[in-house]
């Protein structure tokens, strides 16, 4: 299974107050071809996700306070990663993190990335080394996803995450559709404000073997963490381009993940878990989509949080068909949603105040830039008048 390595990185968050999150829901154009998937239009996709890196840099509004920036799985083409990273580092403020996922690339190129960062990235660095010289590898297929931190100081650090789920080859006599297998995942401390925080790559959510799982080993981890240091495991990211974001089970591991069974989890029990989708009009070649398609980006938290049920035209709060948590829960059309991370773990009882609020709403315009959108748009309202879930 995997391994979690530690990495303490300098970043000031405010003390006291809550984070803000930017999560991107963009589509994307995939093609399978004779290596794997491939962005369609890679020049068009990279305007739409520089569009948001500059967006993001002019700080437009409270955009100023952005914490966490979020892009879906597969949507930063493989040729573009340096200039992405340059306009990050050249005009990003300080204390911002930033987690997006790259279009697939050979083994041996992510193996001159972990290169390039490897300061940052000595384990999974060692990690590919060792497969490497198992075996004629070279050219095996990587999903992975960069982690971009922008420390206190202003110095980036560069953190890289390979998939560990399979993908399709699990279902494929060929061992060429094989993707490569990541074995190691960061979990990132924050100093000198005390923020603990993990990434994930979609089925990386779910993926387990007969004897244990994924999420059992963050869960074990985050555990010791407790219990050594009272912290916790305060924000679990998984980035995704599914076209079943919902299925059965996602919806179990979310269960096991918050509810209480085998054993008490205080390491995760307050974690909040952000999902970032790809949004609607994605497509991916030979990979049937769900009834809704790609989208649904969602945030979910510890039923004690408390949001207020509502419907409206873009977003919507629910418990999961009954689970132990408040999930707000996203429409599927191509959007920017920018919002706060709750900072109280439990609904303080002097006060009726939500504590995960939404600031702002971005849809596409003509010009391939993003407005936000106003009021007037954002209507629908159907249930909940002061409710809580």
């Amino acid at each position: 299974m995997v391994r979690i390595v530690e990495k303490d990185i300098q970043v000031a968050f405010p003390r006291g107050h809550h984070l803000h999150a930017l999560t991107c829901q963009v589509p994307n154009l995939l093609e399978r071809t004779d290596f794997a998937f491939r962005i369609r239009e890679p020049e068009r996709q990279w305007r739409q996700v520089r569009t948001i890196l500059e967006l993001v840099a002019e700080g437009r509004g409270n955009l100023k306070k952005l914490h966490f920036l979020l892009l879906p799985e597969l949507v930063l083409p493989a040729e573009q990663i340096f200039a992405a990273l340059e306009l990050i580092e050249r005009r990003f403020r300080p204390n911002t993190i930033t987690i997006i996922g790259l279009e697939h690339i050979s083994l041996a190129r992510f193996r001159d990335l972990l290169c390039r960062y490897r300061a940052d990235n000595r384990e999974i660095l060692a990690a590919v080394d060792r497969d490497l010289d198992a075996g004629e590898v070279e050219q095996v297929p990587v999903n992975s996803c960069l982690i971009a931190c922008k420390e206190q100081d202003g110095r980036l650090r560069v953190f890289f995450e390979a998939k560990s789920h399979p993908f399709g080859g699990e279902e494929h006599f060929d061992a060429r559709h094989d993707l490569y297998r990541g074995k190691v995942f960061p979990l990132f401390r924050c100093h000198p404000t005390c923020f603990n925080f993990m990434a994930l790559i979609c089925l990386d959510y779910v993926y387990r073997d007969l004897y244990q799982s994924n999420i059992s080993v963050i869960i074990e981890r985050a555990n010791k963490l407790f219990f050594e240091t009272r912290q916790r495991l305060d924000l679990l990211a998984v980035i995704e381009c599914n076209p079943k974001p919902e299925h059965q089970a996602f919806r179990d591991v979310v269960n096991g993940f918050y509810g209480e069974y085998l054993e008490y989890t205080p390491g995760v029990r307050d974690a909040i878990t952000l999902f970032c989708n790809s949004a609607a009009g994605t497509r991916c070649e030979g990979v049937p989509s769900g009834e809704d398609g790609f989208g649904h980006s969602s945030v979910i938290i510890h039923e004690s949080h408390k949001l207020e049920q509502v419907q409206l035209s873009e977003f919507a709060t629910d418990d999961f068909d009954g689970l132990p948590v408040c999930r707000l829960r996203f429409g599927s059309a191509p959007r920017l949603y920018f919002f706060n991370l709750p900072v109280f773990h439990e609904l303080d009882p002097r006060t009726t105040r939500v504590p995960l609020k939404i600031h702002s709403i971005f849809r596409p315009t003509r010009d391939g830039g993003w407005t936000r959108m106003s009021s007037e748009e954002l209507v629908g309202r159907v249930a909940g008048s002061g409710n809580l879930l």
